[in-house]
């Protein structure tokens, strides 16, 4: 059978177009497998270093993609980045959060030490802070409200970086610096969050910044916007995955998500290690220079 192909002409012109045609669909199916995998990795990457920096992991997402041609990757797989950070924060930070569970859990007379007190206190504040962004992303997503624009971005990071470098100068010139959120900072700085529904403001920005007005720590700002992650992105992402059973997806298959979800998870514990060693010594001046000048850079070539 082999040998008759072989014989004619015909047979031995199909054979070829057949080789071509399987060797361009192997490549091209390679090629686009490697081209999701290194989408989903970079974007992961990405979302966990800039969702603890306050240099906006939600603008970052947005023009990233413009630079490489990518289309844009959809909410859906925003999400699942999300829930990489909210693992790397869960995991940073388990011994206080678990403190607050047992907590919430522990009334008995004997049980309530002050330490215990503080911890359920603070869990009451954690979960205060994000009523208003709830209630505002809810309108939001009931009306359809989206803003991905490029240019907003741009015009986001240059404001709020601006605002971010007159809360770092002012912080820096308190004689006392306070340790302990109090439930007016709770409200404050859970008010400041809905701000970071716009892209280009940064959550963990506009959070820290608000911390910082408010007069905490450095240190005390920036660990309360870490732990403000938790509640919001869990019940975000609660949301979401009500939406993807109820409607489906947007065609973005498991492995690209699995990656960036790792990815995330990885890189937003890195983040947060690094973000609380460099407040330590310095200030969040260098953070105000890169948003300035991504900013730039977006609005000469992006734009």
């Amino acid at each position: 059978m082999k040998d008759s192909v072989k014989s004619t002409p015909s047979g031995v012109f199909f054979l070829y177009i057949a080789h071509k045609a399987f060797f361009w669909y192997t490549q091209t199916i390679h090629f686009s497998i490697d081209m999701n995998i290194l989408h989903a990795l970079t974007l992961g990457l990405i979302q966990g270093l800039t969702e603890f920096l306050p240099v906006s992991s939600s603008g970052h997402l947005i023009f990233v993609p413009h630079i490489f041609g990518w289309p844009d990757q959809g909410l859906t797989f925003d999400v699942i980045v999300h829930l990489g950070t909210l693992f790397a924060v869960v995991m940073y930070f388990r011994l206080v959060l678990w403190r607050i569970v047992k907590a919430f859990f522990s009334w008995k007379p004997e049980q309530q030490t002050d330490v215990l007190k503080q911890d359920r206190m603070l869990g009451w504040m954690l979960l205060l802070s994000v009523i208003p962004a709830i209630i505002v992303g809810l309108v939001f997503d009931i009306f359809k409200i989206e803003f991905r624009s490029v240019a907003l971005v741009a015009y986001g990071l240059i404001f709020w970086a601006i605002i971010l470098g007159i809360a770092d100068r002012y912080n820096r010139k308190l004689v006392v610096h306070r340790e302990n959120v109090t439930w007016k900072d709770a409200v404050v700085i859970g008010l400041a969050q809905v701000l970071a529904l716009f892209p280009g403001t940064s959550r963990s920005g506009i959070t820290m910044t608000a911390g910082l007005f408010s007069k905490l720590s450095k240190k005390e700002a920036a660990e309360f916007s870490f732990l403000m992650i938790v509640p919001i992105i869990a019940m975000a992402g609660a949301l979401k995955v009500l939406e993807f059973l109820t409607h489906g997806g947007e065609g973005v298959t498991a492995l690209p998500l699995t990656i960036g979800f790792l990815a995330s998870a990885v890189s937003g514990y890195i983040a947060i290690w690094g973000l609380l060693k460099i407040i330590k010594k310095w200030s969040f001046m260098p953070f105000v220079v890169y948003r300035i000048v991504i900013a730039i850079l977006i609005l000469v070539f992006l734009v």
